[in-house]
């Protein structure tokens, strides 16, 4: 009896492991790239808000709901096996799954809608996570007016909910942080006179509309008086800590460098950078100073020919391929300088001082030197973000990097071109000491990015961040109170990976690819070839391009331990 139970048993057991492994097989189907595909889909909408009566939801519940879906997808997404998939899907797999875990890490750690209560601002423009209300807001800045009716009703609804949302926001945020209010606040006065310079384009022809825009002013301005009363009861850290921005910069933006790391690279490079501009004002001490463009027809006029400069140099010099499509008049909005004379016509400030004397520091080197700064805006990222839109990508690819992904990417990308391209000789027929202009640049990039990284460390607060700020960067040309100062820290600290610190890591990242594929190619590498391969990838993540460049998949391996 107990050897035919024993096989019984095993008959069993047999059945059991062959439906098990026909699941598993059932399973291993899902490794069709339309799979991806419709989680990705899925995803996207699972970021959308639900609308409660019109009111975005952000309550408790509804962002436990957002969980609970957002556990199933991430089950579905380990049920694709792309073991036979190519490097370039297994990319696109790579950056869907860093979405989702940018997301599930909202949830778990950072619940911005419990915590910043700029999450609650109508400008997406106010760096950091914000409510999704892209929609709402379309309609107000149509150019034409009148207002059809359709988009004219839209905006009597928006505004109608208005109340609601802040009346939900002093409901959600149970988690606040005063360094997080103070920015709310800050942001809040400028979004409410957003909102009443709507007035002025809607009190001829749409009064209903004007008024609809005071009371929505008033009512952003009754929010910021709530934060001032209750900031003294919001007591939780800004920083992501320590650990949690090494877990942000290793999953979701794929950087190899955790805090430490990367804060050892941004030392070093301020180290650097220094001593270059030193070595610079050393050697052109005994050259005039450069001419300083204070109104708007020598400022305009002096970008003019520093784009068309960039322009021929990257072209003529084969450094990168220039397009037929390429144009800077699509940046500076005029073809030549007789288009800019037509359009300063009638401008009687056109040759009057436009520029304050406590202007920031990107302005203050654009005065004397436009074209590191110009490069960047330009070369770096409109021409970024124009290829992107003409590149036969996938839809992953093509659609907008999240969660602030992109940036060691895009940054890292603008910023190492600012050098780069002086050290290949772009400034060399320009006058001499516009090189310490450049190293000016720099050095404020790391008098954003050291502040950077003391604030998710936790080691200062905001107001101490923007004084650091100030004493990094030389020659007194950065004041804490700047508004670029103000808006660049709100960047750093209302991303849970910060940001200028993925400027000067991005920088540093880029240097080290082109480094490693040099190596790898010997004597056959071409700056050309490489640029416009790095640039053919798309916008997204650096060590994945690095993956699909090389072939070299050690750091992404380094995501699975």
């Amino acid at each position: 009896m107990k050897k035919i139970n024993a096989i019984i048993l095993a008959v069993l057991m047999i059945i059991v492991s062959c439906s098990t492994n026909q699941k598993v097989n059932e399973l291993s189907r899902k490794s069709d790239y339309k799979d991806l595909l419709q989680v990705f889909t899925e995803l996207r909408k699972l970021q959308d808000p639900v609308l409660n009566n019109g009111v975005p939801d952000y309550t408790p519940k509804a962002m436990a709901n957002q969980k609970k879906y957002l556990e199933a997808l991430l089950t579905n997404m380990q049920m694709i096996d792309t073991t036979d998939w190519s490097i370039h899907d297994r990319v696109d797999f790579h950056l869907v799954l860093a979405e989702m875990k940018a997301l599930n890490f909202h949830h778990r750690v950072y619940r911005p809608w419990a915590k910043d209560p700029g999450f609650y601002s109508f400008r997406s423009g106010d760096a950091g996570a914000s409510m999704n209300v892209e929609s709402f807001m379309r309609p107000l800045f149509d150019s034409e007016t009148p207002l059809t009716n359709d988009k004219k009703n839209k905006i009597i609804k928006f505004f109608e909910i208005v109340p609601e949302i802040f009346e939900q926001a002093r409901t959600n945020l149970t988690d606040g942080c005063s360094d997080f209010a103070d920015l709310a606040i800050r942001n809040g006065e400028h979004e409410a006179r957003m909102f009443e310079n709507f007035t002025e384009k809607f009190r001829d022809v749409h009064p209903e509309l004007a008024a609809g825009s005071i009371r929505v002013a008033n009512e952003i301005r009754l929010f910021g008086k709530w934060l001032s009363e209750n900031k003294h009861t919001m007591t939780s850290p800004a920083g992501s800590g320590k650990e949690n921005y090494s877990w942000w910069m290793k999953n979701v933006q794929f950087s190899p460098w955790d805090w430490k790391e990367s804060n050892e690279i941004i030392q070093r490079e301020y180290d650097r950078i220094i001593t270059f501009l030193k070595l610079e004002e050393h050697r052109n001490q005994k050259l005039p100073p450069l001419k300083v463009a204070m109104n708007r027809k020598e400022y305009e006029t002096s970008i003019h020919y520093a784009l068309h400069h960039v322009v021929d140099f990257l072209r003529d010099g084969n450094m990168m391929t220039i397009d037929d499509w390429v144009n800077p008049a699509d940046y500076t909005g005029f073809d030549d300088l007789v288009q800019l004379e037509e359009r300063l016509t009638g401008d009687d400030d056109s040759n009057e001082e436009f520029l304050p004397e406590n202007s920031s520091i990107d302005t203050k080197v654009r005065q004397r030197e436009i074209l590191p700064g110009e490069t960047h805006e330009y070369i770096g990222h409109m021409l970024d973000y124009q290829r992107q839109d003409r590149l036969d990508l996938s839809p992953i690819r093509k659609a907008e990097r999240r969660f602030n992904m992109g940036s060691m990417r895009t940054e890292g990308w603008a910023v190492a071109l600012e050098e780069l391209l002086m050290q290949a000789g772009v400034l060399d027929e320009r006058p001499q000491k516009g090189r310490e202009m450049e190293y000016l640049m720099n050095a404020s990039h790391m008098s954003l990015a050291i502040p950077d990284m003391k604030m998710h460390a936790n080691e200062i607060n905001l107001t101490e961040a923007r004084q650091l700020c100030a004493e990094i960067m030389p020659r007194g040309w950065s004041q804490e109170n700047e508004d670029m100062v103000w808006f660049e820290m709100q960047s750093n600290i209302r991303n849970p990976g910060g940001f200028h610190s993925n400027v000067v890591t991005g920088k540093a990242y880029f240097i080290k690819l082109f480094r490693e594929r040099a190596v790898q190619l010997g004597d056959s590498f071409v700056i050309k070839d490489f640029i416009d391969e790095f640039l053919s990838f798309g916008i997204i993540p650096m060590p994945l391009i690095r993956w699909e460049m090389t072939g070299n998949d050690d750091e992404i391996k380094m995501l699975q331990n």
